[in-house]
């Protein structure tokens, strides 16, 4: 009875990780508003990644969690690292800084599922290809992500500079989650995330150094951005998602981030009181059913009798 339990609240918590994972994930748009005005994007993200490194640190050192085996497997560590923060996360919050709207940078970071999706139907085994059901749910999912931004794609300038930076994280997101996705095997999610954020750090810190002269300005909003990034994103949401890409479709995992423009113009509406619009609702409602339809698993297929 008692390992019974246990299993079903094992099955809970698993079940659980992908919806944390996005309500988590949403609120990085609400931490670069708050923290954005105090500190040039890269210098922000650089002491990020070192806070939350020395975070993991500590939880490894009390947790004695195994270190990953082997060079390799440091390096695909390192790499997925350099991609999934660094460019990723580089590349978006440089973009917002350099006057692209948050709506448009949503729009073609939201891009990711698909070029997965496509990805995966071309270049892996058949058993892995995306079914027909899914590629309506991509489609659905990016309609429904337009519907809930298009209010803010006139928001800011698009130059050259800021879609080249949000293109370069488009590509930072994709190939980081197909790389980790073939190469990196299965090993503690600290130690694994630790040696991702050392990777970030060392690529961050010398163009924060190089390319930014603002200096970071200690405000309480500028504090409160950082302590949330460290604690709740990175150590986190960071973790949720390496454990979800580890246990998951690529395809799957990604369709998640759909769910993150919404929930973000959820949590928009409460804490600054911004209108929810009737395309944002219909947006919400077709992302939703987007997703649902691209993680809802295949039907099994009839038994003989």
């Amino acid at each position: 009875m008692a390992f019974a339990a246990n299993e079903r609240q094992r099955q809970l918590v698993v079940q659980a990780m992908p919806w944390v994972f996005v309500l988590i994930w949403s609120t990085g748009f609400i931490v670069a508003r708050y923290g954005m005005p105090y500190a040039p994007p890269l210098k922000f993200l650089a002491l990020r990644y070192a806070l939350s490194a020395l975070c993991f640190l500590v939880w490894i050192v009390i947790g004695r969690a195994a270190w990953p085996q082997g060079a390799r497997q440091w390096g695909h560590l390192a790499v997925t690292g350099a991609l999934m923060h660094g460019v990723y996360l580089g590349g978006v919050w440089a973009a917002v800084k350099a006057g692209m709207g948050a709506g448009t940078i949503a729009l073609i970071v939201g891009l990711q599922p698909v070029l997965t999706a496509i990805w995966v139907s071309v270049a892996m085994s058949t058993e892995h290809r995306v079914t027909p059901r899914q590629w309506l749910g991509l489609l659905l999912g990016f309609v429904g992500l337009a519907l809930v931004v298009w209010r803010k794609l006139g928001v800011g300038e698009v130059t050259g500079w800021n879609f080249g930076l949000a293109v370069l994280a488009l590509v930072g997101i994709t190939v980081g989650t197909l790389y980790q996705k073939r190469f990196v095997e299965p090993c503690d999610v600290r130690t694994a995330n630790t040696v991702q954020l050392l990777a970030a750090l060392l690529l961050t810190a010398p163009l924060a150094m190089l390319l930014e002269q603002e200096p970071i300005t200690p405000h309480p909003h500028f504090i409160g951005a950082m302590v949330w990034s460290v604690l709740a994103l990175t150590l986190g949401g960071s973790s949720l998602l390496y454990l979800l890409i580890q246990r998951g479709a690529a395809t799957q995992v990604t369709s998640l981030l759909y769910l993150v423009p919404p929930c973000t113009a959820v949590m928009a509406w409460l804490l600054f009181d911004e209108a929810l619009a009737v395309p944002t609702l219909a947006g919400l409602a077709l992302t939703a059913v987007g997703v649902a339809l691209v993680v809802r698993a295949p039907a099994a297929p009839p038994r003989a009798r």
